[in-house]
Protein backbone atom coordinates (compact mmCIF):
# COMPACT_ATOMS: atom_id res chain seq x y z
CA UNK A 1 0.00 0.00 0.00
CA UNK A 2 1.05 3.29 -0.33
CA UNK A 3 3.54 5.78 1.98
CA UNK A 4 1.39 9.04 0.59
CA UNK A 5 -0.81 10.36 -1.07
CA UNK A 6 -1.20 13.84 -2.80
CA UNK A 7 -4.68 14.92 -3.89
CA UNK A 8 -4.80 16.96 -7.00
CA UNK A 9 -7.30 18.74 -6.49
CA UNK A 10 -9.56 20.94 -4.57
CA UNK A 11 -13.21 21.55 -2.48
CA UNK A 12 -15.89 19.14 -1.67
CA UNK A 13 -13.37 16.00 -3.97
CA UNK A 14 -10.30 17.21 -2.23
CA UNK A 15 -11.86 15.93 1.22
CA UNK A 16 -13.98 12.92 0.06
CA UNK A 17 -10.55 11.70 -1.31
CA UNK A 18 -8.97 12.95 2.08
CA UNK A 19 -11.86 10.88 4.30
CA UNK A 20 -10.99 7.72 2.26
CA UNK A 21 -7.07 7.81 2.72
CA UNK A 22 -7.72 8.40 7.04
CA UNK A 23 -10.38 5.73 7.04
CA UNK A 24 -7.29 3.26 5.21
CA UNK A 25 -4.37 4.80 7.55
CA UNK A 26 -2.81 6.37 4.87
CA UNK A 27 -1.27 9.86 5.00
CA UNK A 28 -2.43 12.57 2.28
CA UNK A 29 -1.58 15.81 1.02
CA UNK A 30 -3.58 18.90 -0.05
CA UNK A 31 -2.75 21.35 -2.86
CA UNK A 32 -4.26 25.03 -2.80
CA UNK A 33 -4.18 28.30 -5.09
CA UNK A 34 -3.96 31.29 -3.38
CA UNK A 35 -7.57 32.25 -3.49
CA UNK A 36 -8.23 28.58 -2.09
CA UNK A 37 -5.55 29.33 1.08
CA UNK A 38 -8.34 29.10 3.80
CA UNK A 39 -10.56 26.34 1.99
CA UNK A 40 -12.22 23.36 4.04
CA UNK A 41 -9.82 21.10 2.52
CA UNK A 42 -6.59 22.84 3.33
CA UNK A 43 -7.99 23.53 6.96
CA UNK A 44 -8.46 19.73 7.42
CA UNK A 45 -5.59 18.62 5.71
CA UNK A 46 -2.90 17.31 7.81
CA UNK A 47 -0.39 19.13 5.24
CA UNK A 48 -1.11 21.42 2.30
CA UNK A 49 1.31 22.93 -0.38
CA UNK A 50 0.32 26.49 -2.47
CA UNK A 51 0.51 25.69 -6.17
CA UNK A 52 0.14 29.09 -7.49
CA UNK A 53 -1.99 31.99 -8.20
CA UNK A 54 -6.06 31.48 -8.85
CA UNK A 55 -6.52 30.82 -12.21
CA UNK A 56 -6.44 27.00 -12.69
CA UNK A 57 -4.19 27.38 -15.74
CA UNK A 58 -1.34 28.73 -13.21
CA UNK A 59 -2.49 26.23 -10.60
CA UNK A 60 -4.43 23.37 -10.32
CA UNK A 61 -3.95 22.19 -14.12
CA UNK A 62 -0.25 22.67 -14.11
CA UNK A 63 2.33 19.63 -13.56
CA UNK A 64 5.09 20.31 -13.04
CA UNK A 65 3.76 22.15 -10.01
CA UNK A 66 1.80 19.23 -8.88
CA UNK A 67 4.50 16.77 -9.00
CA UNK A 68 6.97 19.35 -7.25
CA UNK A 69 4.74 19.20 -4.21
CA UNK A 70 4.71 15.38 -4.37
CA UNK A 71 8.30 15.04 -4.36
CA UNK A 72 8.78 17.62 -1.60
CA UNK A 73 5.79 15.88 0.43
CA UNK A 74 7.61 12.69 -0.33
CA UNK A 75 4.14 10.88 -2.12
CA UNK A 76 4.14 7.95 -3.82
CA UNK A 77 1.07 8.70 -5.35
CA UNK A 78 -1.40 11.05 -6.78
CA UNK A 79 -5.19 10.87 -7.00
CA UNK A 80 -6.63 13.30 -9.21
CA UNK A 81 -10.55 13.92 -8.09
CA UNK A 82 -12.38 14.52 -10.79
CA UNK A 83 -12.52 17.83 -13.60
CA UNK A 84 -9.05 19.77 -13.88
CA UNK A 85 -6.54 17.30 -14.71
CA UNK A 86 -8.51 13.98 -13.82
CA UNK A 87 -8.73 12.96 -17.13
CA UNK A 88 -5.57 14.04 -18.74
CA UNK A 89 -3.18 11.26 -19.83
CA UNK A 90 -0.16 13.99 -19.78
CA UNK A 91 -0.88 13.60 -16.29
CA UNK A 92 -0.57 10.21 -15.73
CA UNK A 93 1.91 9.39 -17.77
CA UNK A 94 4.12 12.29 -16.18
CA UNK A 95 3.62 10.17 -12.67
CA UNK A 96 5.27 7.22 -13.90
CA UNK A 97 7.74 8.83 -15.35
CA UNK A 98 8.51 10.26 -11.86
CA UNK A 99 8.10 6.79 -10.34
CA UNK A 100 4.10 7.90 -8.54
CA UNK A 101 1.42 5.83 -8.80
CA UNK A 102 -1.34 7.23 -10.57
CA UNK A 103 -4.98 6.74 -9.20
CA UNK A 104 -6.57 5.66 -11.82
CA UNK A 105 -6.82 4.18 -15.54
CA UNK A 106 -3.26 3.89 -17.49
CA UNK A 107 -1.82 6.75 -19.78
CA UNK A 108 -3.16 4.55 -22.61
CA UNK A 109 -6.24 3.62 -21.77
CA UNK A 110 -7.14 7.00 -20.83
CA UNK A 111 -6.05 8.11 -24.36
CA UNK A 112 -8.22 5.35 -25.60
CA UNK A 113 -11.30 6.62 -23.84
CA UNK A 114 -10.59 9.69 -22.47
CA UNK A 115 -10.35 11.09 -26.30
CA UNK A 116 -14.34 10.92 -27.01
CA UNK A 117 -13.84 9.87 -30.86
CA UNK A 118 -11.17 6.93 -29.91
CA UNK A 119 -13.80 5.56 -27.07
CA UNK A 120 -16.69 5.88 -30.07
CA UNK A 121 -13.87 3.64 -32.14
CA UNK A 122 -13.65 0.77 -29.41
CA UNK A 123 -17.13 0.65 -28.87
CA UNK A 124 -18.52 0.29 -32.20
CA UNK A 125 -15.65 -2.74 -32.44
CA UNK A 126 -16.67 -3.64 -29.34
CA UNK A 127 -20.06 -4.08 -31.08
CA UNK A 128 -21.61 -1.80 -28.47
CA UNK A 129 -23.87 0.88 -30.32
CA UNK A 130 -23.25 4.39 -30.41
CA UNK A 131 -25.00 7.76 -30.89
CA UNK A 132 -24.23 8.82 -34.80
CA UNK A 133 -21.57 10.85 -35.42
CA UNK A 134 -17.81 11.24 -36.01
CA UNK A 135 -14.73 9.42 -34.81
CA UNK A 136 -12.18 12.32 -35.21
CA UNK A 137 -11.59 15.24 -34.49
CA UNK A 138 -12.87 18.12 -36.43
CA UNK A 139 -10.51 20.34 -38.09
CA UNK A 140 -12.34 23.63 -38.68
CA UNK A 141 -15.97 25.17 -38.69
CA UNK A 142 -15.98 24.47 -42.31
CA UNK A 143 -15.67 20.79 -41.83
CA UNK A 144 -18.54 21.42 -39.14
CA UNK A 145 -20.59 22.91 -41.57
CA UNK A 146 -19.89 20.16 -44.20
CA UNK A 147 -20.45 17.60 -41.42
CA UNK A 148 -23.74 19.42 -40.30
CA UNK A 149 -25.31 18.68 -43.87
CA UNK A 150 -24.51 15.07 -43.82
CA UNK A 151 -26.04 14.24 -40.01
CA UNK A 152 -28.47 17.39 -40.36
CA UNK A 153 -29.86 19.52 -37.47
CA UNK A 154 -30.07 19.40 -34.33
CA UNK A 155 -26.25 18.35 -33.48
CA UNK A 156 -24.23 18.40 -30.51
CA UNK A 157 -20.60 20.13 -30.83
CA UNK A 158 -18.59 17.95 -27.90
CA UNK A 159 -15.23 18.55 -26.64
CA UNK A 160 -12.93 15.50 -27.16
CA UNK A 161 -10.78 15.42 -24.26
CA UNK A 162 -13.29 15.89 -21.51
CA UNK A 163 -16.97 15.42 -19.87
CA UNK A 164 -19.10 16.99 -17.43
CA UNK A 165 -20.65 19.28 -19.44
CA UNK A 166 -17.48 21.37 -20.32
CA UNK A 167 -17.39 22.72 -24.14
CA UNK A 168 -20.29 20.89 -25.35
CA UNK A 169 -23.36 22.76 -27.53
CA UNK A 170 -26.17 21.96 -29.15
CA UNK A 171 -26.91 23.43 -32.42
CA UNK A 172 -29.94 23.85 -33.92
CA UNK A 173 -29.55 25.55 -37.24
CA UNK A 174 -26.80 26.38 -38.96
CA UNK A 175 -27.03 30.47 -38.18
CA UNK A 176 -26.14 29.01 -34.73
CA UNK A 177 -23.06 26.81 -35.81
CA UNK A 178 -19.66 29.13 -36.02
CA UNK A 179 -20.63 30.93 -32.69
CA UNK A 180 -21.71 27.88 -30.72
CA UNK A 181 -18.08 26.38 -32.40
CA UNK A 182 -16.04 29.22 -31.09
CA UNK A 183 -17.76 29.22 -27.48
CA UNK A 184 -17.45 25.10 -27.06
CA UNK A 185 -14.06 25.41 -28.48
CA UNK A 186 -13.41 27.94 -25.84
CA UNK A 187 -14.33 26.10 -22.96
CA UNK A 188 -12.71 22.60 -23.74
CA UNK A 189 -9.38 24.64 -24.15
CA UNK A 190 -9.84 26.68 -20.42
CA UNK A 191 -11.07 23.23 -18.97
CA UNK A 192 -9.15 20.44 -20.40
CA UNK A 193 -6.00 21.88 -21.82
CA UNK A 194 -7.56 20.63 -25.35
CA UNK A 195 -9.48 23.00 -27.81
CA UNK A 196 -10.23 19.43 -29.95
CA UNK A 197 -14.49 19.17 -30.42
CA UNK A 198 -16.51 16.41 -32.89
CA UNK A 199 -19.84 16.26 -33.73
CA UNK A 200 -22.60 13.71 -32.61
CA UNK A 201 -26.13 13.84 -33.78
CA UNK A 202 -28.54 15.11 -31.24
CA UNK A 203 -31.47 12.88 -30.13
CA UNK A 204 -34.69 14.48 -28.98
CA UNK A 205 -35.61 13.56 -25.50
CA UNK A 206 -33.47 10.76 -24.52
CA UNK A 207 -33.07 9.54 -20.84
CA UNK A 208 -29.50 9.76 -19.67
CA UNK A 209 -28.53 6.67 -18.26
CA UNK A 210 -24.79 5.61 -17.38
CA UNK A 211 -23.23 2.37 -16.21
CA UNK A 212 -20.66 2.50 -12.92
CA UNK A 213 -17.53 0.00 -13.78
CA UNK A 214 -14.55 -1.39 -11.57
CA UNK A 215 -11.54 -2.55 -13.01
CA UNK A 216 -7.97 -4.19 -11.20
CA UNK A 217 -5.20 -5.05 -12.97
CA UNK A 218 -5.41 -8.80 -12.93
CA UNK A 219 -7.95 -8.78 -16.33
CA UNK A 220 -11.06 -8.41 -13.22
CA UNK A 221 -14.10 -5.77 -14.70
CA UNK A 222 -17.40 -5.78 -12.88
CA UNK A 223 -20.20 -3.20 -13.51
CA UNK A 224 -21.97 -1.44 -10.34
CA UNK A 225 -24.87 -0.70 -11.43
CA UNK A 226 -26.78 2.02 -13.28
CA UNK A 227 -27.13 5.86 -12.15
CA UNK A 228 -30.14 7.86 -14.21
CA UNK A 229 -28.90 11.51 -15.00
CA UNK A 230 -31.53 12.98 -17.16
CA UNK A 231 -32.37 15.78 -14.74
CA UNK A 232 -29.85 18.14 -16.06
CA UNK A 233 -29.38 22.34 -17.32
CA UNK A 234 -27.78 23.30 -19.81
CA UNK A 235 -26.15 19.33 -19.86
CA UNK A 236 -24.95 19.78 -16.76
CA UNK A 237 -26.07 17.34 -13.95
CA UNK A 238 -27.95 18.72 -11.97
CA UNK A 239 -30.15 15.60 -9.51
CA UNK A 240 -28.69 11.94 -10.02
CA UNK A 241 -30.37 8.54 -8.92
CA UNK A 242 -29.70 5.07 -8.54
CA UNK A 243 -31.63 2.88 -10.18
CA UNK A 244 -32.88 3.93 -12.87
CA UNK A 245 -36.87 4.42 -12.99
CA UNK A 246 -36.84 2.47 -16.53
CA UNK A 247 -33.95 -0.11 -16.16
CA UNK A 248 -34.98 -3.93 -15.86
CA UNK A 249 -32.64 -6.14 -14.28
CA UNK A 250 -32.22 -7.71 -18.10
CA UNK A 251 -31.51 -4.04 -19.58
CA UNK A 252 -29.35 -3.27 -16.54
CA UNK A 253 -27.19 -6.42 -17.84
CA UNK A 254 -27.42 -5.69 -21.32
CA UNK A 255 -25.92 -2.26 -20.62
CA UNK A 256 -23.42 -3.63 -17.67
CA UNK A 257 -22.23 -6.25 -20.22
CA UNK A 258 -22.08 -3.82 -22.88
CA UNK A 259 -19.63 -1.48 -20.61
CA UNK A 260 -17.42 -4.53 -19.70
CA UNK A 261 -16.79 -5.29 -22.84
CA UNK A 262 -15.83 -1.46 -23.61
CA UNK A 263 -13.60 -1.85 -20.95
CA UNK A 264 -11.96 -4.68 -21.58
CA UNK A 265 -11.43 -3.87 -25.47
CA UNK A 266 -9.18 -0.61 -23.96
CA UNK A 267 -7.42 -2.64 -21.53
CA UNK A 268 -9.29 -0.04 -18.87
CA UNK A 269 -8.58 0.10 -15.12
CA UNK A 270 -9.77 1.52 -11.58
CA UNK A 271 -12.79 3.70 -11.95
CA UNK A 272 -14.67 4.43 -15.06
CA UNK A 273 -18.47 5.36 -16.06
CA UNK A 274 -19.98 4.22 -19.58
CA UNK A 275 -22.06 6.63 -20.05
CA UNK A 276 -25.40 5.59 -22.39
CA UNK A 277 -28.76 7.58 -23.97
CA UNK A 278 -31.71 5.25 -23.58
CA UNK A 279 -34.61 5.91 -26.37
CA UNK A 280 -37.89 4.22 -25.44
CA UNK A 281 -40.24 2.26 -27.27
CA UNK A 282 -37.82 0.68 -29.57
CA UNK A 283 -39.65 -2.05 -31.44
CA UNK A 284 -36.47 -4.26 -31.52
CA UNK A 285 -35.49 -4.99 -27.70
CA UNK A 286 -37.13 -6.62 -25.25
CA UNK A 287 -37.47 -4.10 -22.75
CA UNK A 288 -38.63 -1.55 -25.44
CA UNK A 289 -35.60 0.40 -24.59
CA UNK A 290 -33.12 0.73 -27.06
CA UNK A 291 -29.19 2.17 -25.34
CA UNK A 292 -26.50 3.99 -27.47
CA UNK A 293 -22.69 4.57 -26.24
CA UNK A 294 -22.43 8.41 -25.40
CA UNK A 295 -19.16 8.34 -24.02
CA UNK A 296 -16.75 7.24 -21.52
CA UNK A 297 -15.46 8.95 -18.23
CA UNK A 298 -12.52 7.73 -17.30
CA UNK A 299 -12.38 8.90 -14.06
CA UNK A 300 -14.27 9.41 -10.50
CA UNK A 301 -17.80 10.61 -11.16
CA UNK A 302 -19.24 13.49 -8.94
CA UNK A 303 -22.28 11.75 -8.40
CA UNK A 304 -20.29 8.40 -7.44
CA UNK A 305 -22.12 8.56 -4.13
CA UNK A 306 -25.40 7.11 -5.18
CA UNK A 307 -23.73 4.05 -6.48
CA UNK A 308 -21.97 3.64 -2.92
CA UNK A 309 -25.31 4.02 -1.10
CA UNK A 310 -26.82 1.34 -2.94
CA UNK A 311 -24.05 -0.85 -3.68
CA UNK A 312 -22.52 -0.45 -0.02
CA UNK A 313 -19.25 -0.25 -1.99
CA UNK A 314 -16.51 3.03 -1.14
CA UNK A 315 -15.10 3.81 -4.70
CA UNK A 316 -12.22 5.66 -3.64
CA UNK A 317 -10.84 3.22 -1.46
CA UNK A 318 -11.58 0.79 -4.40
CA UNK A 319 -9.71 3.06 -6.59
CA UNK A 320 -6.36 3.26 -4.12
CA UNK A 321 -6.79 -0.52 -3.86
CA UNK A 322 -6.85 -1.09 -7.33
CA UNK A 323 -4.20 1.42 -8.18
CA UNK A 324 -2.40 -0.38 -5.58
CA UNK A 325 -2.01 -3.62 -7.33
CA UNK A 326 -5.19 -5.51 -5.00
CA UNK A 327 -7.68 -7.31 -6.97
CA UNK A 328 -11.12 -6.75 -6.67
CA UNK A 329 -12.66 -7.92 -3.44
CA UNK A 330 -16.09 -8.99 -5.21
CA UNK A 331 -17.38 -10.71 -8.27
CA UNK A 332 -20.03 -10.07 -10.36
CA UNK A 333 -22.44 -12.07 -9.03
CA UNK A 334 -21.89 -10.21 -5.33
CA UNK A 335 -22.71 -6.63 -6.59
CA UNK A 336 -26.26 -6.02 -5.09
CA UNK A 337 -28.29 -3.18 -5.62
CA UNK A 338 -30.28 -2.30 -2.04
CA UNK A 339 -32.78 0.20 -2.26
CA UNK A 340 -32.39 3.37 -3.81
CA UNK A 341 -30.37 6.76 -3.49
CA UNK A 342 -30.40 10.39 -4.85
CA UNK A 343 -27.97 12.72 -5.25
CA UNK A 344 -28.47 17.00 -5.41
CA UNK A 345 -25.97 19.41 -6.73
CA UNK A 346 -25.70 22.57 -4.85
CA UNK A 347 -24.50 25.09 -6.40
CA UNK A 348 -23.40 29.16 -5.60
CA UNK A 349 -26.08 30.39 -8.30
CA UNK A 350 -28.97 32.29 -8.70
CA UNK A 351 -31.99 30.53 -9.60
CA UNK A 352 -34.38 33.61 -9.89
CA UNK A 353 -30.97 35.31 -12.12
CA UNK A 354 -30.69 32.71 -14.93
CA UNK A 355 -28.82 30.70 -12.44
CA UNK A 356 -25.44 33.35 -12.23
CA UNK A 357 -22.83 32.14 -10.03
CA UNK A 358 -23.17 33.66 -6.71
CA UNK A 359 -19.67 33.98 -5.08
CA UNK A 360 -19.60 35.85 -1.62
CA UNK A 361 -19.30 34.80 1.49
CA UNK A 362 -21.14 32.52 3.74
CA UNK A 363 -22.57 34.24 6.56
CA UNK A 364 -24.87 31.37 7.92
CA UNK A 365 -24.96 27.52 7.85
CA UNK A 366 -27.46 25.18 8.81
CA UNK A 367 -26.95 21.51 7.47
CA UNK A 368 -29.58 18.72 6.95
CA UNK A 369 -29.27 15.95 9.44
CA UNK A 370 -31.40 12.40 10.26
CA UNK A 371 -31.42 9.31 8.80
CA UNK A 372 -30.73 8.49 4.95
CA UNK A 373 -28.93 11.70 4.80
CA UNK A 374 -25.24 12.10 3.37
CA UNK A 375 -23.71 15.58 2.85
CA UNK A 376 -20.18 15.58 0.90
CA UNK A 377 -19.25 19.53 0.99
CA UNK A 378 -16.95 22.18 1.60
CA UNK A 379 -18.71 24.80 3.25
CA UNK A 380 -18.24 26.73 6.65
CA UNK A 381 -19.62 30.19 8.02
CA UNK A 382 -16.77 32.67 6.84
CA UNK A 383 -15.59 31.01 3.80
CA UNK A 384 -15.80 32.91 0.78
CA UNK A 385 -16.79 31.29 -2.47
CA UNK A 386 -14.21 31.99 -5.07
CA UNK A 387 -15.50 33.78 -8.45
CA UNK A 388 -12.71 31.58 -10.23
CA UNK A 389 -14.23 27.98 -10.08
CA UNK A 390 -16.63 26.07 -10.44
CA UNK A 391 -19.45 27.17 -7.96
CA UNK A 392 -20.38 23.85 -7.05
CA UNK A 393 -20.20 23.39 -2.49
CA UNK A 394 -21.03 20.11 -2.44
CA UNK A 395 -23.80 17.48 -2.90
CA UNK A 396 -26.72 15.97 -0.55
CA UNK A 397 -27.47 12.54 -0.91
CA UNK A 398 -30.60 10.26 0.37
CA UNK A 399 -31.15 6.31 0.77
CA UNK A 400 -34.22 5.29 1.00
CA UNK A 401 -35.89 1.31 0.73
CA UNK A 402 -37.47 3.08 -2.54
CA UNK A 403 -37.69 6.05 -4.69
CA UNK A 404 -40.14 7.69 -3.32
CA UNK A 405 -38.75 7.44 0.66
CA UNK A 406 -35.88 8.93 -1.34
CA UNK A 407 -37.89 11.67 -2.51
CA UNK A 408 -39.04 12.49 1.18
CA UNK A 409 -36.06 12.34 2.54
CA UNK A 410 -34.56 14.61 0.27
CA UNK A 411 -37.64 17.37 0.59
CA UNK A 412 -37.07 16.94 4.67
CA UNK A 413 -33.24 18.00 4.12
CA UNK A 414 -34.04 20.76 2.44
CA UNK A 415 -36.26 22.14 4.78
CA UNK A 416 -33.78 21.68 7.45
CA UNK A 417 -30.79 23.36 4.72
CA UNK A 418 -29.79 26.77 4.83
CA UNK A 419 -26.72 28.49 3.46
CA UNK A 420 -26.32 32.58 4.26
CA UNK A 421 -25.42 35.30 2.45
CA UNK A 422 -25.01 33.64 -1.04
CA UNK A 423 -27.76 32.29 -3.30
CA UNK A 424 -27.92 29.02 -3.96
CA UNK A 425 -29.76 26.53 -5.69
CA UNK A 426 -31.86 25.06 -3.06
CA UNK A 427 -34.89 26.51 -3.85
CA UNK A 428 -35.00 25.36 -7.44
CA UNK A 429 -34.80 21.47 -5.95
CA UNK A 430 -37.85 21.95 -4.38
CA UNK A 431 -39.49 22.96 -7.69
CA UNK A 432 -38.43 19.86 -8.88
CA UNK A 433 -39.08 17.47 -6.06
CA UNK A 434 -42.80 18.97 -6.51
CA UNK A 435 -42.97 18.36 -10.58
CA UNK A 436 -45.77 15.39 -11.82
CA UNK A 437 -42.98 14.23 -14.39
CA UNK A 438 -40.38 13.77 -11.84
CA UNK A 439 -42.39 12.13 -9.52
CA UNK A 440 -44.08 9.74 -11.88
CA UNK A 441 -40.25 9.16 -13.12
CA UNK A 442 -41.36 10.16 -16.37
CA UNK A 443 -37.50 11.59 -16.73
CA UNK A 444 -35.78 12.54 -19.94
CA UNK A 445 -32.35 15.34 -20.44
CA UNK A 446 -35.22 18.17 -21.50
CA UNK A 447 -37.52 18.42 -18.36
CA UNK A 448 -35.54 20.97 -16.58
CA UNK A 449 -35.80 23.39 -19.80
CA UNK A 450 -39.12 22.92 -19.95
CA UNK A 451 -39.80 23.55 -16.24
CA UNK A 452 -37.98 26.65 -16.28
CA UNK A 453 -39.85 27.58 -19.54
CA UNK A 454 -42.80 27.04 -17.67
CA UNK A 455 -41.64 29.01 -14.48
CA UNK A 456 -41.20 31.57 -17.00
CA UNK A 457 -44.08 31.74 -18.46
CA UNK A 458 -45.84 31.73 -15.19
CA UNK A 459 -43.78 34.54 -14.25
CA UNK A 460 -45.29 36.82 -16.69
CA UNK A 461 -48.52 36.07 -15.98
CA UNK A 462 -47.48 36.93 -12.42
CA UNK A 463 -45.61 39.90 -12.76
CA UNK A 464 -49.28 41.53 -15.09
CA UNK A 465 -51.51 40.98 -11.74
CA UNK A 466 -48.64 42.58 -9.60
CA UNK A 467 -48.43 45.61 -12.04
CA UNK A 468 -52.23 45.79 -12.06
CA UNK A 469 -52.53 45.58 -8.56
CA UNK A 470 -49.64 48.13 -8.22
CA UNK A 471 -51.85 50.38 -10.85
CA UNK A 472 -54.63 50.00 -8.26
CA UNK A 473 -53.08 51.05 -5.56
CA UNK A 474 -51.15 53.98 -7.34
CA UNK A 475 -54.95 55.48 -7.40
CA UNK A 476 -56.47 54.63 -4.24
CA UNK A 477 -53.04 56.12 -2.62
CA UNK A 478 -53.51 59.29 -4.88
CA UNK A 479 -57.09 59.60 -4.00
CA UNK A 480 -56.60 59.52 -0.70
CA UNK A 481 -53.65 61.75 0.04
CA UNK A 482 -54.15 65.37 0.58
CA UNK A 483 -53.44 67.77 -2.22
CA UNK A 484 -51.25 71.19 -1.55
CA UNK A 485 -54.16 73.18 0.31
CA UNK A 486 -54.11 70.37 3.26
CA UNK A 487 -57.29 69.21 1.43
CA UNK A 488 -58.37 65.18 1.01
CA UNK A 489 -59.07 64.53 -2.88
CA UNK A 490 -61.43 61.20 -1.53
CA UNK A 491 -64.15 61.30 -4.18
CA UNK A 492 -63.87 64.40 -5.52
CA UNK A 493 -64.33 66.45 -2.26
CA UNK A 494 -61.97 68.70 -0.74
CA UNK A 495 -61.88 69.29 2.59
CA UNK A 496 -60.03 71.18 5.58
CA UNK A 497 -57.88 69.61 7.44
CA UNK A 498 -58.85 71.47 10.20
CA UNK A 499 -62.19 70.69 9.72
CA UNK A 500 -60.84 66.94 9.84
CA UNK A 501 -58.89 67.68 13.11
CA UNK A 502 -61.93 69.41 14.71
CA UNK A 503 -64.74 66.43 13.82
CA UNK A 504 -61.70 63.98 15.37
CA UNK A 505 -61.27 65.99 18.48
CA UNK A 506 -65.16 66.07 19.33
CA UNK A 507 -65.23 62.10 18.66
CA UNK A 508 -62.47 61.71 21.06
CA UNK A 509 -64.32 63.74 23.69
CA UNK A 510 -65.48 61.96 26.69
CA UNK A 511 -68.95 62.32 27.24
CA UNK A 512 -69.65 64.34 30.68
CA UNK A 513 -70.65 62.54 33.79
Amino acid sequence: MFKKILIANRGEIAIRVLRACREMGLAAAAVYSDVDRKSLHVRIADEAYPIGPAPATESYLRIDKLLEVAGKAGCDALHPGYGFLAENPALARACRENGIVFIGPSAEAMQRMGSKTAARKIAVSAGVPVVPGMTTHLASVEQARQLAREFGYPLMLKAAGGGGGKGLRLVRTPEELPAAFRDAQSEAENAFNDPALYIEKYLERPRHVEMQILGDEHGNVAYLGERECSIQRRHQKVIEESPSPIVTPELRAQMGEAAVRLAKAAGYTNAGTAEFLVAERSADSESGLKFYFLEMNARLQVEHPVTELVTGLDLVKLQIAVAAGEKLPFAQSDVKLRGAAMELRVYAEDPDNNFFPSPGTVTHLRRPLGPGIRLDECVFEGWTVPLEYDPLLGKMIAWGNDRQEVILRLKRGLAEYAIGGIKTNLSFFRQILDHPDFLAGRLDTGLVDRMLAERRHIGEDQRERVERLAALAAVVFACSTPGRDGASRVAGRSESRWKIAGRQALLDRKPRP
